[in-house]
């Protein structure tokens, strides 16, 4: 979604619940959660992992096998504790829950022993697949995990593809979009190229640096557009 100056991520996420699908797996960072954003997402039938911030509690209903355990997310509306004490219970019953009042969430923790100063910093996503059968914790913490390529995605296309520091050129909103959509397009034929590079090597395409892509490919550019207008 591209907005402006004065539209928030959040903002331009709620735009995409809507075409959410069924068979599909949003993942979310913190920075988007909301009760209300959740329950939306959820409510299109679509399965989400996202992580909580921290101030958000789960409380442990019951224990599943593979180390995750069943909790239920309460509408933060809601300040009676007799009131969610009783959804609480509802949820560990199994029974429906009204998503005006609670939703049943699967919670699943983990460490990620290389990252960084804090490798014992536990990391706290939910999940509307309650059933570890259908995604044991393993698995959901390796897909979100995987979650960080998209901000390696990022990083390519804003410091490496367009420059450190550097504005668009484009004058309306018109040729903003169309010079975004620009570099995407371009990330997309860099990233594509890395994958068939990648798999006539037989290597993990994370090991192909796109920044040396980049150089590789600019040097064969015999007419660079950088001085043409967008």
């Amino acid at each position: 979604m591209i907005g402006g100056q004065h539209h928030g991520e959040q903002t331009l996420a709620r735009q995409l619940w809507p075409g959410l699908n069924p068979d599909w797996l949003l993942l979310a960072d913190a920075n988007f959660y909301s009760y209300h954003d959740f329950t939306t997402a959820a409510d299109t039938g679509a399965a989400l992992l996202w992580r909580l911030p921290s101030t958000v509690k789960t409380p442990r209903l019951t224990d599943c096998d593979d180390g995750s355990y069943r909790s239920a997310l309460i509408n933060p509306k809601i300040r009676s504790a007799a009131r969610r004490a009783a959804l609480e219970t509802a949820a560990t019953r199994g029974e429906d829950l009204d998503p005006s009042e609670a939703i049943a969430v699967r919670v699943v923790e983990y460490t990620v022993p290389d990252r960084g100063p804090d490798p014992d910093k536990v990391i706290r996503v939910i999940t509307t697949i309650t059933d570890p059968g259908d995604a044991p914790a393993e698995v959901l913490a390796q897909a979100y995990h995987q979650r960080w390529e998209h901000e390696t995605g990022n990083d390519q296309l804003k410091t490496h593809l367009r420059g450190p520091g550097r504005v668009l050129r484009s004058k309306s909103p018109d040729l903003v979009r169309q010079e975004i959509y620009g570099y995407l397009l371009a990330h997309h034929a860099l990233s594509a190229l890395i994958c068939r590079a990648a798999t006539e090597a037989d290597i993990d395409p994370d090991r192909v640096k796109f920044l040396r892509t980049v150089r590789l490919i600019r040097r064969h550019i015999s007419t660079p557009a950088a001085g043409f207008s967008p």
